[in-house]
């Protein structure tokens, strides 16, 4: 069994079911050209690898007929390398990946370079509005938390602690500088982490912190 990612232009869809068709309109037609660079780097980094080593569960990727989308599948084991190799190759081409298991399109559209460490999913490295909004909703055990950093010792997290209760944290530096407080909400919650990536305190100021020590 195999696990799948999906390249596909940077704000062709915005929801499940506009990626689905998308999809199917791509079917049959010749691969763009961006398409085409993307599966022939693919191809020649897993064949530099030996056999039992790679990372493409089918291959090989340049050639199909897939318009302006590439669906990528691998091995279990191989998941988090794959992501991180298709974010280095496709984000600087203006495309996005869509993970159909959990049904997330995953687009640098209006994105903020950050790192996000998500409990269940591994790391991705930026942030949207739409992200911030899918993760808080998503959040379930036994990883309920996302950890969004901007440098080390700086960063937000959130971990939900009921269904609409979420403790949420960040961290400024050093300990001396590391607050919590309560948020009911997960909308509210992912508009905090939202305003903090964006570098807006105006309403994270308006919460009652308490200085957190660990």
């Amino acid at each position: 069994m195999s696990y799948d990612h999906v390249l596909l232009p940077s704000g062709v869809a915005s929801t499940p079911a506009e990626v689905d068709a998308y999809l199917t309109s791509q079917q049959g037609l010749p691969a763009t050209a961006e398409i085409t660079a993307i599966a022939a780097e693919l191809d020649a980094r897993n064949a530099e690898l030996p056999a039992e080593d790679g990372f493409l569960s089918v291959t090989p990727l340049e050639g199909t007929s897939t318009g302006a989308v590439l669906p990528v599948a691998s091995p279990y084991d191989s998941i988090g390398f794959v992501r991180e190799l298709l974010f280095q190759l496709a984000t600087p081409r203006g495309y996005a990946i869509y993970d159909p298991q959990l049904i997330w399109l995953v687009d640098p559209a209006g994105s903020i370079p950050v790192t996000v460490t998500h409990g269940g999913a591994g790391e991705f490295p930026y942030l949207t509005e739409a992200l911030a909004t899918l993760w808080v909703h998503e959040l379930i055990e036994p990883n309920p938390y996302p950890i969004v950093e901007r440098a080390p010792e700086t960063y937000i997290q959130t971990y939900r602690d009921s269904a609409d209760d979420f403790t949420l944290e960040y961290r400024d530096g050093g300990s001396d500088r590391h607050f919590a407080t309560h948020v009911s909400g997960p909308d509210a919650v992912a508009a905090l982490i939202w305003d903090w990536a964006r570098d807006d305190r105006t309403r994270l100021d308006e919460l009652s912190w308490e200085p957190l020590r660990l």
